[in-house]
């Protein structure tokens, strides 16, 4: 694969040492990798961890503390160690960096998602290698969960990874990790084996999936959430090791390397980011008829709504829950929650009496609407 625009992911097992300080012939080879790929005339954007991790070590305190706070300052400190490595490893390639630290907010705005694309796409052109990491210190992760109806899109740097690839429409996602792969059963296990090539995200599959490493959040689990909204999405996703020699050039060549996720589908866009860009701010209750007139292509209207949970604006997305509870498609709101409160189960024709206007007939437009996985009618 030759020309193509690829997100890398490197998590912190693969930059660090085993009392979290930076690995930095770990750094050294990674850094190699990329340069070569970038060589081939490949695109690439590096989603890295490694900051609490690093920021941990130059403090002299243990892993993973219970303070939060704490935490953030240990990501504050080890996110300058870990971009001075890089700008200077990269430098004896000649490959300028830039760092980009991003929340979730930032990509579940539209507006700032749309800002951050061409922030991406500029440095492509400039030959500019961003480096993309969460932006810890200002996260509110332990907060936002709380609030009734409000639910965020990642919670780590594999979603983050794949949520990129999204954005830029990339042509692959590549996750290093210290483990290979998938495999059969824990990789220790002697009788475990790698699954080279995956169809489909199946429940048993994310059965194999468990535990966290020492120092990242994210484990195989996660690895497969991300596989699953990647290939969703129509992007392929390889999980490899980060230890082996001349894995991206490999991958990027077509040999087989780790696990290859096959893409399903290609979504639009506008679709891509309602599916998995955006925080859900809130539900919309529907009834039974409601629904099956979105199954067979419709717009929600207030007649079929029963409901409303959580506080959302024009323009946010939500969820719509049908009437077994069961979240079924997400969309933008076109009224507030105050609104769809006063006008739930109404006609259209009696909106305006009550609001004293109508400023679209539909609550959701099937045109920005995203029917989850087990539909026909979804574009």
């Amino acid at each position: 694969m030759k020309g193509k625009l690829v997100v890398v992911k490197v998590g912190t097992g693969s930059l660090t040492k085993d009392d979290g300080s930076l690995d930095l012939e770990a750094m050294k080879r990674i850094v190699r990798e990329i340069a070569n790929a970038i060589k081939m005339g490949n695109k690439i954007i590096l989603v890295t961890s490694g900051a609490i991790a690093s920021g941990m070590a130059e403090l002299g305190v243990n892993a993973n503390p219970n303070d939060i706070v704490f935490k953030q300052a240990c990501a504050a400190t080890g996110q300058s160690i870990l971009m001075s490595h890089y700008r200077e490893l990269f430098r004896e390639y000649g490959i300028k960096v830039a760092q980009v630290l991003l929340t979730k907010e930032d990509l579940s705005n539209r507006a700032s998602y749309i800002h951050i694309c061409n922030v991406l796409d500029r440095l492509l052109q400039l030959n500019v290698l961003p480096i993309i990491n969460e932006n810890d210190v200002t996260a509110i992760d332990e907060i936002i969960p709380v609030t009734k109806g409000y639910r965020v899109n990642f919670s780590d740097n594999d979603i983050l990874s794949v949520l990129i690839a999204n954005a830029v429409q990339a042509d692959l996602v590549v996750i290093l990790s210290h483990i290979g792969g998938l495999y059969t059963a824990d990789p220790k296990d002697s009788d475990a084996r790698l699954i080279p090539v995956v169809e489909k995200v199946t429940p048993e599959l994310k059965r194999l999936a468990e535990g966290k490493s020492k120092f990242g959040r994210g484990g195989m689990k996660t690895k497969l959430e991300a596989a699953e909204i990647a290939t969703r999405s129509g992007i392929p996703l390889v999980i490899a090791s980060s230890r082996r020699e001349n894995v991206i050039v490999d991958i990027l060549s077509d040999r087989r390397v780790g696990t290859y996720f096959k893409p399903i589908r290609r979504l639009p866009g506008a679709k891509r980011w309602i599916a998995y860009g955006a925080t859900i701010k809130g539900q919309i209750y529907i009834n039974e008829g409601a629904k099956r007139a979105i199954m067979n292509g419709a717009s929600l209207l207030a007649v079929g709504i029963t409901g409303v949970s959580g506080q959302f604006k024009i323009g946010d997305v939500v969820s719509l829950i049908d009437p077994d509870g069961k979240e079924f498609a997400r969309g933008i709101a076109n009224y507030t929650s105050e609104e769809i409160n006063l006008i739930k189960g109404l006609r259209t024709d009696q909106i305006g009496k009550v609001l004293g206007y109508i400023r679209q007939k539909e609550i959701v437009t099937h045109k920005r609407m995203y029917i989850l996985e087990g539909s026909e009618s979804d574009e």
